[in-house]
């Protein structure tokens, strides 16, 4: 009894910050080890050069940043890329807004099939869900099939941007949707009855109500689909054919094709430092909202 009672004395004696410190470090360490570690060997690879050939020479340098930064294809394949994304982003939102509110209003059983129904894609690899787009979307697929039925000539869908903006905004559709579900916890229809009692109209209720009280789950969901948009890589590739550049596909073709390692490392910084912007951006854009 005095042996099990000592630890807990000993935890009673420890001051909250020395507890917190005890519990944080084994996923502190996890952290060093498999995040931290790679991105320190990430940035130490992208102050090398690399030959012709592909050989790396292991020095200390900044030329490869300032070739990157300097580049004008790698300026505008960046600006692409963010241009994309936030797109992606903002067509995530607009249709995953409704579905967010109606499941949030809903109840019962009702509500337990629409949720599973929204995390069912989550539980289908990416790939396997590119490859069905793919299906749709070809020349031959099902969109290309129902337009000519009623004798309309169908768009080019595939291999080209409009084609990977389709296919990312489906696959992101269920991250938003949990996103903004966790942010309406201020959603209270009181107020919603409340303002219509005064008279204010169902748009303006919505606008000056519903909107900003949703704000903090629109924020978290725009934040988490910008990151994972902007480093989608088996999509854009699929779907684009090879034709529709963005950070992810170039970061590839820099380490496999072109073997041009401290380019792919310098490439893939930026998007860390992307990512850093935009949680800032996120962490900003949440005081304001609170």
């Amino acid at each position: 009894m005095n042996t099990l009672a000592l630890p807990a004395r000993e935890a009673r004696g420890m001051s909250p910050a020395a507890v917190a410190m005890w519990l944080l470090l084994p996923i502190a360490l996890v952290n060093a080890v498999g995040f931290l570690w790679p991105v320190v060997n990430l940035l130490r690879m992208s102050l090398n050069e690399s030959e012709a050939t592909g050989a790396l020479i292991d020095t200390v340098s900044l030329a490869t940043w300032r070739n990157v930064l300097t580049d004008s294809f790698t300026l505008e394949l960046i600006g692409n890329s963010i241009g994309v994304s936030l797109f992606i982003t903002l067509l995530t939102l607009v249709a995953s807004y409704p579905i967010a509110i109606y499941l949030h209003r809903s109840s019962g059983l009702w509500r337990t099939v629409l949720l599973v129904l929204v995390i069912a894609p989550l539980l289908t690899s990416a790939v396997v869900r590119t490859y069905g787009w793919i299906a749709i979307l070809s020349n031959q697929g099902l969109v290309a099939n129902l337009l000519a039925a009623f004798g309309l000539a169908p768009p080019r869908l595939m291999f080209n941007l409009t084609g990977v903006v389709i296919g990312l905004t489906e696959i992101l559709m269920p991250y938003m949707i949990l996103a903004l579900l966790s942010g309406f916890g201020r959603l209270d229809p009181r107020y919603e009855e409340a303002a219509l009692t005064l008279g204010a109209t169902p748009l303006k209720t919505f606008w000056r109500v519903v909107l900003p009280l949703t704000a903090p789950g629109m924020a978290l969901g725009c934040l988490l689909c910008f990151v994972l948009a902007i480093s989608s890589f088996v999509t854009p590739k699929l779907l684009g054919g090879g034709r529709v550049f963005l950070l992810a596909t170039e970061i590839y073709d820099q380490a496999i094709v072109t073997l041009n390692w401290p380019v792919a490392a310098t490439l893939s910084m930026i998007v860390l430092v992307l990512f850093g912007a935009a949680l800032a951006l996120y962490t900003r854009a949440l005081r304001r909202i609170a």
